[in-house]
């Protein structure tokens, strides 16, 4: 599975259920990433997407508690394993975990590849992403150089997971 993400310097994902920046480059790559695909999601990011609807071209799952009916394309999972069992129906590199902190938390000891949007600049926030450069698990496997969008900095990284890096080097 993959997991994709916009974080700051801090590793800061949004702030009062809003992400924290808009970066068309960082729209596009996303778009671009998970068209067609599979998005795993908990139940405040939809309500923060467009509408609050899902995204369309893509299958939508939502792992949420609760009752409430999260509406037409949504595929709902009451819980980690839930949502796991519904992924398994997919191709392991078709999946991507979008969001938000609980979601991220929960799903990435099960991913191999991370999306990581750095932006050069500290936000005030309140919902964070792990921070991977600090993860022995993860290692930096590739990034851009270095963007602008007006005065913020940022590029785009890839980091895979040791255990991945290992296998596909053919080591144990």
């Amino acid at each position: 599975m993959n997991i994709i993400a916009a974080v700051d310097r801090n590793w800061a994902i949004g702030l009062k259920g809003n992400t924290l920046v808009d970066i068309p480059a960082d729209r596009k790559l996303f778009r671009e990433e998970t068209m067609g695909k599979v998005v795993v999601m908990g139940r405040k990011t939809l309500e923060s997407l467009p509408g609050g609807q899902p995204l369309p071209g893509r299958v939508n799952i939502v792992l949420s508690r609760g009752g409430s009916d999260l509406g037409k394309g949504v595929i709902r999972c009451k819980s980690l394993e839930e949502g796991l069992e519904e992924c398994a129906k997919y191709p392991t590199e078709d999946v991507y975990v979008i969001g938000g902190q609980e979601i991220y938390e929960a799903f990435l000891p099960y991913c191999q590849v991370a999306h990581v949007t750095w932006i050069d600049y500290a936000y005030d926030a309140d919902t964070y992403f792990p921070n991977l450069d600090q993860d022995p698990q993860w290692v930096l496997a590739a990034d851009s150089d270095e963007q602008t969008y007006f005065d913020l900095c940022y590029e785009f990284r890839m980091y895979c997971r040791v255990s991945a890096v290992r296998q596909r080097a053919g080591g144990v």
